[in-house]
């Protein structure tokens, strides 16, 4: 399968062609921007060939047009699908679709949200459906890889009916973010979910994320691209305060305000310039305003990676890419400059000797640094062209259904802690077997107790552990006064401590988790049901209104499993269950283009 792949910036648009093979599948990608005096700079790599500099083509519109004549030149016509990126694509679009006019509709309606960036993905997307008639379009959004994000992380603190009306905060460059998360931790050989990292998209539109464990917990862009990092012409982060003051003291409207924020803020409006190659240049010609400039860029930058450290409860991986973090030494060593409390150094050979060519990610952390720190190219074509297949080469739902066990709040002690709590030398007693082999609930309760309130006659589960492990549901996190990140279990490090309180003693451990959703089984029925460990699927639960579909369920193999989801009761409740349920595995297709 090829895949021509259109990434629709508010200041560039970019085009790749990718073939789904093993070895090189970049066929050829080209840049347009700088888009000026009816002309812009052009850039094009195929077969191994580099052609730039500039064409008489004044706007996006007309970059666009002129694609098939450059795919028939190097005999790439042969194209089977076109993916498109778009920025915005709020609570209703979750994944990848394709475009029809519904979906054309739906985007639009997004405009007000990302008014730099949805209008011209629309553009380009009515023009490629006119040019490419016979061929399926597919929309990959910005938003979907965010979506994950909780709700201290989107909601922002404004009257309900305001809420109510869609105002949240979103986040931008997910399909950024999402696959350097991926390179990274494939370049270090370690598995996203066990990686606590921030993932740094300075271009001139840039931001920061916040990867814990797999999934994007926070981002810096909020309700639209306009929140957060300082960029080439936005602002970024300013006190929505200013609105009424511009109002009182200038007679601005709020339209030229934010007409403004978007487009003659940020890089711009402090240095005169958008682009950081220029504003360095100024710099190091004694320029004081791109001084400032840079150092207020990096400043938010840092202040963000501090931040998300704080917010993960500690940081594995910093990852530079887009314009400005793939290409300027300089700005990457400010950034990092000041972040040694977290344990993260730079080496500046390292960090100068950065080449990028054929997707790798160069370390360049000093040796003994405690934080890995990695250089990578976006590659936000090839992550869309990746979606793309996967869409098209999605099977529909097998028939196979499996049991759902729902798990009530309950405890996994080790040795120490029942000596603790029940007295030295006392073994619990099993009172029934569970499903899994081996595994029991014992007679025995316990209580939780902790800042605010107390939780009587938690279950205790079998066999023993090495480390406690305290699993309940974000209803009880509430009850309790604390907050247990949702983690697989077993990895415990940075949760919160609890009180347990038994007929002997009690104890104050850590471990708290609520548990992320997750299904067993073995090896026989994995093979039957295409599953590998490690695997994430989707799982359908409930019928009619309630019908939920439940999306990173983690597939854990193991020999003499029986098959079976794991699901918390809030997650039960919100599928309607009230007793004994199976639910649906909707297989996913791998991801077939390579990297």
């Amino acid at each position: 399968m090829r895949i021509l792949v259109f990434n629709a910036g508010s200041s560039s648009v970019k085009f790749g062609v990718f073939e789904e093979r093993e070895g090189p599948n970049h066929l050829l990608k080209a840049t347009y921007e700088r888009f000026d005096r009816g002309g812009c700079t052009y850039r094009l790599e195929v077969r191994g060939k580099r052609l730039e500099g500039r064409r008489p083509l004044g706007s996006v519109a007309a970059a666009v047009a002129g694609v098939p004549a450059i795919l028939d030149e190097h005999g790439l016509s042969d194209v089977d699908a076109i993916g498109h990126r778009v920025a915005h694509g709020g609570e209703r679009f979750t994944a990848p679709v394709r475009i029809d006019d519904g979906v054309v509709g739906a985007i639009e309606a997004l405009v007000p949200l990302a008014p730099l960036h949805n209008p011209v993905a629309l553009d380009v997307m009515r023009a490629t459906r006119v040019l490419w008639p016979a061929l399926a379009h597919v929309a990959v959004f910005d938003t979907a890889f965010h979506l994950t994000n909780p709700p201290r992380a989107t909601t922002y603190a404004v009257p309900r009916a305001w809420r109510d009306a869609g105002l949240r905060r979103f986040g931008f460059h997910g399909t950024s973010h999402k696959y350097v998360a991926e390179r990274a931790a494939d370049a270090l050989g370690e598995p996203l979910r066990e990686l606590k990292l921030v993932s740094l998209h300075l271009g001139n539109g840039a931001s920061a994320c916040a990867v814990q464990l797999g999934r994007s917990i926070d981002s810096s862009m909020g309700m639209t691209p306009l929140e957060g990092l300082v960029m080439g012409t936005r602002s970024g982060d300013v006190d929505p305060g200013m609105f009424g003051f511009l109002d009182r003291s200038m007679g601005l409207t709020i339209q030229e305000i934010e007409k403004v924020l978007y487009e003659e803020s940020g890089l711009k409006a402090l240095a005169g310039s958008s682009d950081m190659r220029d504003i360095e240049d100024q710099a190091a010609a004694g320029d004081d305003a791109a001084r400032q400039a840079i150092e207020l860029y990096a400043y938010r930058a840092r202040k963000y990676v501090g931040a998300y450290a704080a917010a993960m409860g500690g940081l594995d991986v910093l990852v530079f890419t887009g314009g400005i973090g793939e290409n300027s030494s300089s700005m990457r060593r400010r950034i990092c400059d000041g972040l040694g409390f977290l344990g993260l150094q730079i080496d500046a050979d390292r960090n100068a000797a950065v080449r990028l060519e054929h997707y790798v990610a160069p370390q360049i952390q000093a040796y003994g640094s405690r934080v890995r720190v990695l250089v990578t190219e976006t590659a936000e074509q090839l992550m869309i062209a990746k979606e793309v297949v996967r869409l098209l080469r999605r099977p529909e739902p097998v028939d196979v259904r499996i049991p759902v066990a729902v798990s009530a709040r309950h405890v996994h002690l080790d040795r120490s802690a029942v000596a603790a709590l029940f007295g030295e030398g006392y073994e619990l007693t099993p009172a029934s077997a569970l499903r899994q082999p081996g595994h029991w609930l014992a007679e025995e309760r316990l209580t939780l107790e902790g800042p605010k309130g107390r939780l009587e006659r938690v279950a205790i589960l079998g066999p023993l552990r090495d480390r406690v492990q305290v699993e309940i549901s974000r209803t009880d996190g509430f009850a309790l006064g604390i907050e247990a990140p949702v983690r697989d279990s077993g990895k415990l490090d940075g949760t919160p401590r609890i009180g347990l309180v038994g007929p002997a003693g009690t104890i104050d451990t850590d471990g708290v988790i609520v548990a992320a959703r997750h299904v067993h089984t073995n090896p026989a029925d994995a093979v039957r049901y295409g599953l590998s460990d490690g695997d994430e699927i989707e799982i359908r639960l409930g019928n009619g209104d309630r019908e939920a579909s439940f999306g990173a369920t983690l597939v854990r193999v193991s020999a003499g499993a029986v098959t079976e989801m794991h699901i918390d009761t809030d997650e039960a409740n919100a599928a309607g269950l009230d007793g004994a349920a199976e639910g649906q595995i909707v297989a996913s297709a791998k991801a077939i283009l390579r990297s």
